[in-house]
C-alpha cells in the first residue's frame, strides 16, 4: 500500500528538523479520536480548523490596544495573530523546529480574548472570577465553544502552547515557547507603529540606550529580537534571548506600559467599555436566556455565571457596542408618516 501524503510528511520531519524539534507522530492525540487526514499532519490539521473557525473570524473586530479604531491600518487581534504566527514560523524554521506546531498554536493563541482588548478581561476579572485570563479562556474555546459546543478537538501540544504563550507557565515544547517569545516581540513592535500613528508616541521618545541596542525603525526592532532569539537558542535546550537584548527589550515593554497602555489619550474610552461590558454581564446574569442557544443550554451544566462569562468574551468590539446600545438606549419615537 502507497503511502499517504501525510505519513510522507511525518517521515520528512525526521530528515529536516533538528533532533530537538517536536515530531508529530509522537503526539498525545486529541481528545477525541477520529480518522487520519491523508493530506495533512495532525498540526497542519489543527491551523486548518483554527483558520475555518468562527472565533477566529471574529478576532477582526476585536480591540489590539486602540478601542473600536475607525483608521484601517490600526492593528487588530486578527492582525496581531498573523503577525504573531509570522514571526513564530521564522524562528522555527531557522531553528529546524517544527512550524506546522508553531504556526497552529500561534494561531489560536487569542482565540478567547475578550472585546475592547484588555478592558474586557479586566471586566471578567471583576464580574466573574480573579482567575479569569484570556489565554485560559482560548483554551475552553477551543475544548468546549466553538463547532456548537463540540469544541475544535485540536492536538494536545496545541491546547498547551496556546494555553502558555502568557503568563508565568511554560508550554512543554520549544515551538510553544517560540509562540510566547513572538506574541511579544509582534505586540511590543506594532504597538509602537500604532501608538505612532495615533500621535501619542515618535520614535525618538523611545530612550536612546533602548534604540542604540534595538534600532531605530520597526522593522529592525523586530529583526534585532528575532536573530536575538535564533542566536541564543540554536544551542539551546531551551528558547531563549541573548542577555543585551533581552533586557532592552524588557525595557521596551516597560517604557510602553508608562507612555502608552496607561495612556490617557490611548484609554480615553476603557471607562465606558468596562462600564458596558459590565452591564451587558450583569443584565445576561440575570435572564441568561436571552443569550443565544449554545450559551443557555451550556447552564444546565455549567454556573449562569462562567456561561456568561463565555458570551460577553466571544463578543467583538462592534457587537458588544451594538447590543448595549439594543438593551439599554431608548429609540427615539416618531409618529408614523413624520419626517
Amino acid at each position: 500500500m502507497s503511502k499517504t501524503v501525510s505519513q510522507i510528511f511525518c517521515e520528512r520531519e525526521h530528515l529536516t528538523l533538528s533532533p530537538r524539534a517536536f515530531f508529530t507522530e509522537n503526539t498525545r492525540g486529541r481528545d477525541y479520536p477520529c480518522e487520519p487526514c491523508p493530506n495533512r499532519t495532525d498540526f497542519q490539521r489543527d491551523r486548518d480548523r483554527i483558520l475555518h473557525s468562527k472565533a477566529f473570524r471574529r478576532l477582526v473586530h476585536k480591540t489590539q490596544v486602540f478601542l473600536f479604531p475607525v483608521d484601517e491600518h490600526y492593528r487588530t487581534r486578527m492582525t496581531h495573530t498573523l503577525e504573531v504566527t509570522q514571526i513564530a514560523r521564522i524562528i522555527a524554521r531557522a531553528l529546524m523546529l517544527n512550524e506546522d506546531l508553531c504556526e497552529a498554536a500561534a494561531l489560536g493563541h487569542d482565540l478567547g480574548h475578550t472585546p475592547f482588548g484588555h478592558a474586557g478581561e479586566t471586566v471578567m476579572r471583576q464580574c466573574f472570577s480573579p482567575d479569569f485570563t484570556h489565554y485560559r479562556q482560548s483554551v475552553r474555546v477551543v475544548e468546549k465553544l466553538e463547532n456548537d459546543g463540540a469544541g475544535l478537538n485540536l492536538t494536545w501540544e496545541v491546547r498547551d502552547g496556546i494555553l502558555n504563550h502568557s503568563g508565568n507557565d511554560i508550554a512543554s515544547t520549544l515551538e510553544g515557547v517560540i509562540v510566547k517569545f513572538a506574541d511579544r516581540i509582534a505586540y511590543i513592535n506594532h504597538d509602537i507603529d500604532d501608538a505612532c500613528r495615533a500621535g501619542i508616541l515618535s520614535p525618538e521618545d523611545i530612550p536612546r540606550p533602548i534604540r542604540e541596542v534595538l534600532g531605530d525603525r520597526h522593522s529592525v526592532r523586530i529583526n534585532s529580537m528575532v536573530s536575538s532569539v535564533v542566536s541564543a537558542s540554536m544551542d539551546s535546550d531551551t528558547i531563549c534571548m541573548t542577555p543585551e537584548v533581552e533586557e532592552a527589550t524588557n525595557a521596551l515593554r516597560d517604557f510602553l506600559f508608562e507612555a502608552v497602555y496607561f495612556n490617557p489619550v490611548a484609554k480615553s474610552e476603557e471607562t465606558k467599555a468596562r462600564e458596558l461590558l459590565a452591564r451587558l454581564y450583569e443584565y445576561y446574569v440575570k435572564y441568561p436566556e436571552k443569550m443565544p442557544e449554545l450559551y443557555y443550554r451550556n447552564t444546565k451544566t455549567e454556573s449562569v455565571g462562567r456561561c456568561v462569562c463565555d458570551f460577553v468574551s466571544s463578543m467583538t468590539d462592534r457587537y458588544a457596542i451594538d447590543l448595549y446600545k439594543e438593551l439599554f438606549i431608548p429609540n427615539v419615537w416618531r409618529t408614523p408618516g413624520s419626517v
